[in-house]
């Protein structure tokens, strides 16, 4: 295992960090356990990921229905699924200077393992999950709004909703609507060391090209790609409109 014993100093600070203290110093340790340390059930954090990953859920959609009881089911789970996500938790496991302190097996530990998106959004759900276990769902509430509350109340404003939303699905829902065909994406190019790759997507709608877009992932740069689509039929739409209105009444 790789992984000095969890001292008081640094307890303390976890928990300063994290709003809450461990009445179990048991479920903290388990959370902080990646199951590459041990193959013992319980020693370490799969099933506390398995609580929290609910305990999340639940608490975001409280806090995103609470900010907009009119929203539609379609809205919510769009920004929800854009708040709680590996990488999301991952930031948030950062922030909570969680690295550091994981139990890893050494083969994990010498190949980045406390820098792995997976590794650390995990042990954000389980550090969640054993708030749950320890003390309630009140704490755990509480954990997770202090998580989550900056970008729920940023998000309120119209520019920080489309930051959050899922272009691809925006722009396909935008393209079967209008022209009863979906967009397609091709991957031009992928730049830079296997660590620091750069990708390049195209998106098309039959002939025409409706984007670029560049990013740190495939994923990334398609969504890229998706938003500049987007914006260049949402506009086009937007100037056809009073054109067919004048049409129609004429």
């Amino acid at each position: 295992m790789d992984r000095r014993p969890l001292s008081d100093a640094d307890r303390t600070a976890l928990e300063e960090r994290l709003g809450y203290r461990f009445a179990r110093e048991a479920l903290l340790i388990a959370a902080l356990t990646h199951c590459s340390s041990t193959s013992r059930v319980g020693a370490h954090n799969e099933t506390l990921e398995f609580l929290g990953d609910a305990v999340v859920g639940l608490v975001v959609s409280d806090l995103l229905h609470a900010a907009w009881p009119e929203a539609d089911e379609g809205s919510l789970s769009r920004r929800r699924a854009a708040l709680v996500n590996a990488k999301s938790l991952a930031e948030r496991a950062q922030r909570l200077e969680l690295g550091d302190l994981l139990a890893l097996g050494r083969g994990e530990a010498k190949t980045g393992g406390r820098e792995k998106t997976s590794i650390l959004a995990g042990a954000f759900e389980a550090l969640v999950g054993a708030v749950y276990r320890d003390g309630g769902y009140a704490p755990a509430h509480d954990v997770v709004t202090r998580a989550f509350a900056g970008e729920i109340e940023q998000s309120l404003d119209e520019a920080s909703d489309a930051a959050l939303g899922d272009y691809k699905t925006r722009l396909q829902e935008l393209c079967q609507r209008v022209f009863r065909t979906v967009p397609a994406y091709t991957l031009l190019r992928a730049t830079g060391p296997d660590h620091a790759k750069a990708f390049e997507c195209r998106v098309e709608l039959g002939d025409r090209v409706l984007g670029h877009g560049r990013g740190g992932s495939k994923k990334d740069a398609e969504q890229a790609a998706a938003r500049e689509g987007l914006a260049l039929l949402q506009a086009e739409l937007e100037a056809a409109a009073p054109v067919e209105s004048e049409r129609r009444n004429a």
